[in-house]
């Protein structure tokens, strides 16, 4: 099966479509270099066509002016990125990214930019696939749906026999929510979809087995609580109130509790945790286990 492509080609220019600033800008912001930066290089590329009174430039030119713009280190890596995001492109995988977390720790920003840099066009939540499935199973039938991830204990059947509440309402929850998950990965393989998912319910060790893609799975966390809450006060100002905060604030501790498990779960089964001290960072991390995961599978 032929699937869709997943990024640019390398945006030097050729005999049929000469060289963009536009395209090339694009490109290297997708691989990590500042906006400011990557029109910078751009335009020198541009200027140096232009003296050259060329159309494209060789791969060799491209790499020394961006060595020349961007420096020894940077640059280097820009190229590397650009080269190994090309080779990503030519997989005939579609790819599927899983990011997990707690509730609060930047997963849909991050899984939002990732796609944008890896060109994927459907993101989507666990949170989204536990709402359509609200619509179709009643609270009486399914209780643990119909309640937040650190509220899902309210939905157990018997509380009072579980050593943490907290844990077994959530873990009850993520075992029906992986079910609709399941159900949407095999729609995007069928129909040969990329696609990115971010949910707390991507619990490492938890998720059915995925052929026939590249799959790449990662966890985002938060180590220091008080950076925690910030989180939710943030996203509260994002969102007009329409999460408020102080709920999320008096189950902070819950909210940990649940982080602690799915980050352990994450090292038992060797799932990369991405610590989010800086979104661009986290954001930089997740595209390189995408393009290393990719580079091994070439090597296969």
């Amino acid at each position: 099966m032929s699937h869709p492509r997943h990024a640019e080609p390398l945006p030097l220019g050729n005999e049929h479509q000469p060289y963009s600033k536009g395209l090339m800008s694009r490109a290297l912001v997708a691989v990590g270099v500042p906006i400011g930066r990557a029109y910078e290089l751009a335009r020198r590329i541009e200027q140096d066509l232009a003296e050259r009174h060329e159309e494209s430039v060789e791969l060799d030119r491209f790499e020394q002016l961006a060595v020349e713009v961007l420096g020894d280190a940077e640059g280097s890596r820009a190229v590397d990125r650009l080269r190994r995001l090309q080779e990503l492109q030519e997989l005939d995988l579609p790819v599927i990214v899983l990011v997990g977390g707690a509730t609060g720790t930047g997963k849909s920003t991050l899984a939002t930019e990732a796609a944008y840099r890896l060109g994927i066009t459907r993101v989507t939540s666990t949170d989204f696939v536990r709402q359509t499935m609200r619509a179709f199973f009643s609270q009486e039938f399914m209780p643990s749906i119909h309640y937040s991830s650190f509220e899902a204990a309210a939905g157990l059947r018997e509380p009072e026999q579980a050593d943490d509440p907290v844990l077994a309402g959530f873990l009850e929850q993520t075992r029906n929510v992986l079910v609709g998950v399941r159900a949407s990965i095999e729609r995007a393989l069928e129909e040969g979809w990329s696609m990115v998912l971010e949910g707390v319910h991507l619990v490492p060790g938890m998720l059915p087995r995925i052929d026939g893609a590249l799959v790449v799975q990662c966890v985002l966390a938060i180590e220091d609580e008080e950076e925690h809450s910030t989180h939710f006060m943030v996203r509260d100002a994002g969102l007009d109130g329409l999460r408020p905060h102080q709920k999320y604030i008096e189950r902070l501790d819950d909210i940990r509790r649940i982080q602690e498990h799915i980050v352990r779960r994450a090292r038992r089964h060797r799932v990369p945790v991405i610590t989010n001290t800086d979104m661009r960072e986290a954001i930089d991390a997740v595209l390189e286990l995408v393009l290393a995961s990719a580079q091994q599978v070439q090597r296969v």
